[in-house]
């Protein structure tokens, strides 16, 4: 009876022990993640601390002097501020193609949850296989289409390609079916409910972590889209800053100062991050939506 009791405890030992390395073993690897994923704004931020022109010499890592100000102000003055007609034109077609995506990903998504009919799991298929394909094999062929239909150097160029988004109509699917249940949608259909009704007051809102993360995918994937942009936007005035910071960073320091560009840079994730934190809540609940029942 001891003995079996003494390997009891030493298996619980052994289990205990295994977990402990699990635990810091995944902690540092999170650690190295997150440093090196943090490491290029860091320095971004230190660069544009820097007084201008020292961006690239002294200590990368740390503060030297204080310049934050003046190069705000030499960015904006720059090219007579077209760096904040970038960032206006980047957030317009972010925030209208993100809220455009989601609307349309919510409603096939539910679409594909909670109806039947035929071809329904070809439908599917086709849905998963489109979100294999990168996106930048439908460049070249957008360009011709909205070149043939005079689209070119017109902003639906760049809207109308990003608001359709197959992971977006993915991940809605797959919310809706685990988060609305069928009876909440026949108790409004005994009620008299249409079906618009129904999608619009009941399941919107219980799917509304999953459609906060939806949008937060398609803010992210349209703010960081360059080549479609840069292909079909010729006129500066309505670039978005992506496109426009390589523009700059392709003159070599020539036409416009390298220290601009790392300016520009971090500004333009200030956004980005803003988005995230003040959406954060909603999308930590939707990444972990119907994991437990």
């Amino acid at each position: 009876m001891s003995a079996a009791v003494t390997r009891a405890n030493s298996t619980a030992g052994a289990k205990r022990e295994t977990t402990a390395a699990s635990r810091v073993v995944v902690l540092s690897l999170l650690l190295i993640s997150t440093v090196y994923f943090l490491f290029p704004l860091w320095w971004l931020l230190v660069s544009v601390t820097k007084p201008f022109g020292r961006q690239f010499s002294g200590n990368g890592l740390w503060f030297d002097g204080f310049g934050l100000f003046d190069n705000l102000s030499r960015l904006t003055a720059q090219n007579d501020g077209i760096f904040w007609r970038w960032m206006l034109n980047s957030v317009l077609y972010c925030g209208v193609g993100a809220l455009a995506g989601t609307l349309l990903s919510a409603m096939a998504g539910y679409l594909l949850a909670k109806y039947e009919f035929r071809g329904k799991g070809a439908l599917f298929g086709a849905v998963l296989a489109a979100v294999l394909v990168p996106k930048i094999l439908f460049t070249l062929p957008l360009y011709l289409m909205f070149s043939g239909v005079g689209l070119i150097n017109n902003p639906l160029a760049v809207l109308l390609p990003s608001i359709v988004s197959p992971f977006g109509v993915y991940l809605a699917r797959i919310f809706a079916a685990q988060s609305v249940p069928d009876e909440v949608i026949e108790a409004g259909r005994l009620d008299g409910a249409g079906e618009f009704r129904i999608f619009r007051t009941i399941a919107v809102p219980m799917m509304l972590p999953a459609l906060v993360t939806i949008f937060l995918f398609q803010f992210v994937d349209i703010w960081n889209n360059y080549l479609l942009p840069a292909m079909v936007l010729g006129d500066d005035e309505l670039q978005p800053v992506t496109v426009g910071l390589v523009g700059w960073n392709a003159s070599h320091g020539v036409a416009v100062p390298a220290p601009l560009v790392v300016i520009g840079s971090l500004v333009s994730v200030i956004p980005l991050i803003i988005a995230f934190v003040a959406l954060q809540r909603f999308w930590r609940a939707g990444m972990t939506a119907g994991a437990v029942k």
